[in-house]
C-alpha cells in the first residue's frame, strides 16, 4: 500500500475507534500482553538480527543500548500496559458543562486527535509504548522507527495488529513506515493524518516542522541539569547526581550538565568524581573545575552536547541566578533539577527555569511516563502548547463541544427576549 491508502485506512479505523468503548480498547490491551508474552522469543531473535547487524555497522553504543530489547524491557512494557490497563479512559470525559439557558446546556468533551504519525528512535520499547496509548486513546497510528531496529519493529508490529484485530479493534490503526522516503510522503498527508510527533534532536524537529503542514509536537533534544546549591547535604547530592547521570545514561532524562555552587565545589566535586569513577564517566569541565579535580576542558560546544553516554559536563557558578540563566540559555526544557536545603531557593529554581519538567531533590531520570503514572509515554514533549512534558493518555486527546438543545434560536437572545444564566453545571466526583 502506498503512504496515502495507509492514511486513508488509518482515517477510516480512526472514526470507528473513537466511538469503541473502553471495555473494547482493554480488551485489546490484554490480548497484547498475550501475545507479547507468547512471541517472547521471536521477538528477542529478532531484536538479537537487529543488534549483529548494527554491531557491523558499527552503530554507537548509545544507540546499541537503546536498541536492545531483552526479556527485562519486555516485562517492563508489558508492566505498562497492565498500568494502562488501570487508567480512566480519557475519551468522552466532560472537562466542562454550563448551562446557557433552561434546556440549552453546553459540554466541552475529551475526544480523540485522530490519526497520529509518530517518527522515533532505535528502541523498540518505545514501539510498544506509543501504540497501546494511542489505542487506549482513541487514535490510530503511523509509527517510524529507527532502520536499526527494523526486524523488532516488524514483529512487534504485526503481533500489536493481530491482537488487537483479534479484540475487535478495526483494522488498519497501525502501521509501520520503514524508508525515509515514507516519511517524507506522511508530512503531506494533512487530509488524513492530524498530529506528527517526531522524537529526535532540534534540528530533526525542525526538519518536520518546515516540510510539513501538519501540526507537530516537539520532542527534542534531553539536555538535562543539576544545579547543586550552596545549602546541600553533600551526601544526598552525590546520590542523586550519579543516579541522574548513570541509571541509564542512553535516555533523554539523564543529566547531560551539573552545574555546582562555587561555595560548595571543593567539597563536593572530589567526592563525586570518585563515586562517577566507578562507572568510567567522563568529565568535561569549566576551569573552575579543572582547578578542583582532573577533566577534559570543555569548550563553546560543551554545554549544548546530549551525550547520551558515560560523558557529562561540569560548571561552577557563583549563584542560583548564574544556575538558571545557563539552563534558560542552554537547556532544552526537557528536565532540569535543583538540590538545596533552602526550600524558597528550590522554589525560585521550579518556577523560573522554563522546563517541562522542574524537580528539588531527586534524579531527573523521574522525568518519564510510567514513573508519573501514566501507564507510559510517547514522548517528553519540550513544546509549551497542547501538551508539555510526558505526554500520557492526556496529551492524545484533545476536545469537542457539545450543546445540548430544545428549539432555542439566536434571534430571542438577540432581542433581549430570553437571556443567558451561564450557570456551572459540571458534577464534581
Amino acid at each position: 500500500m502506498s503512504v496515502l491508502e495507509i492514511s486513508k485506512s488509518a482515517k477510516k479505523a480512526a472514526s470507528e475507534l473513537a466511538v469503541s468503548n473502553s471495555e473494547i480498547k482493554n480488551r485489546a490491551l490484554e490480548e497484547i500482553i498475550k501475545v507479547l508474552s507468547d512471541n517472547k522469543e521471536r521477538i528477542i531473535a529478532a531484536n538479537q538480527e537487529d543488534l549483529q547487524r548494527s554491531q557491523e555497522e558499527n552503530l554507537a553504543a548509545p544507540l546499541l543500548r537503546r536498541l536492545k530489547f531483552d526479556e527485562a524491557k519486555l516485562n517492563d512494557v508489558i508492566d505498562g500496559i497492565h498500568s494502562l490497563i488501570k487508567l480512566e479512559d480519557p475519551v468522552g470525559k466532560v472537562l466542562l458543562a454550563t448551562e446557557l439557558d433552561q434546556g440549552l446546556e453546553l459540554y466541552k468533551v475529551a475526544a480523540p486527535i485522530g490519526v497520529i504519525g509518530i517518527i522515533f528512535e532505535s528502541r523498540p520499547d518505545a514501539l510498544v509504548q506509543i501504540s497501546t496509548l494511542c489505542l487506549k486513546s482513541g487514535n490510530s497510528v503511523l509509527l517510524k522507527g529507527g532502520r536499526e531496529a527494523t526486524a523488532t519493529n516488524r514483529i512487534l508490529t504485526e503481533l500489536i495488529s493481530e491482537a488487537t484485530t483479534k479484540a475487535g479493534i478495526p483494522s488498519g490503526w497501525i502501521t509501520l513506515l520503514e524508508t525515509r522516503s515514507d516519511v517524507n510522503e506522511m508530512l503531506k498527508q494533512e487530509e488524513y493524518i492530524d498530529l506528527i510527533i517526531p522524537r529526535g534532536s532540534n534540528e530533526f524537529v525542525r526538519y518536520i516542522m518546515d516540510n510539513s503542514r501538519i501540526p507537530v509536537m516537539g520532542h527534542a533534544d534531553g539536555i538535562c541539569h543539576c544545579y547543586v546549591d550552596a545549602d546541600v547535604d553533600l551526601e544526598m547530592a552525590v546520590k542523586i547526581v550519579v543516579d541522574a547521570k548513570t541509571q541509564y545514561v542512553a535516555v533523554c532524562n539523564a543529566m547531560e550538565t551539573l552545574l555546582v555552587h562555587e561555595q560548595i565545589a571543593a567539597n563536593l566535586l572530589p567526592r563525586l568524581k570518585e563515586e562517577l569513577s566507578k562507572f568510567n564517566v567522563e568529565i568535561f569541565g569549566c576551569e573552575k573545575t579543572a582547578a578542583i579535580i582532573d577533566v577534559n576542558p570543555a569548550n563553546s560546544e560543551t554545554w549544548k552536547t546530549e551525550y547520551l553516554d558515560y560523558k557529562m559536563s561540569v560548571k561552577v557558578v557563583s549563584n542560583l541566578k548564574e544556575a538558571i540563566d545557563h539552563i534558560n540559555t542552554y537547556g532544552s526544557g526537557h528536565t532540569d533539577s535543583i538540590i538545596t536545603n533552602d526550600r524558597e531557593k528550590a522554589e525560585l529554581f521550579m518556577n523560573v527555569v522554563d522546563s517541562g519538567n522542574v524537580f528539588w531533590n531527586c534524579s531527573t531520570r523521574f522525568s518519564d511516563g510510567f514513573k508519573y503514572g501514566f501507564g507510559a509515554e510517547v514522548g517528553i514533549s519540550t513544546s509549551k502548547f497542547h501538551a508539555r512534558g510526558p505526554v500520557g493518555l492526556d496529551g492524545l486527546v484533545t476536545y469537542k463541544y457539545k450543546l445540548y438543545g430544545n428549539g432555542q434560536i439566536v434571534a430571542d437572545y438577540a432581542n433581549k427576549k430570553r437571556q443567558f444564566v451561564h450557570k456551572n453545571i459540571l458534577k464534581k466526583d
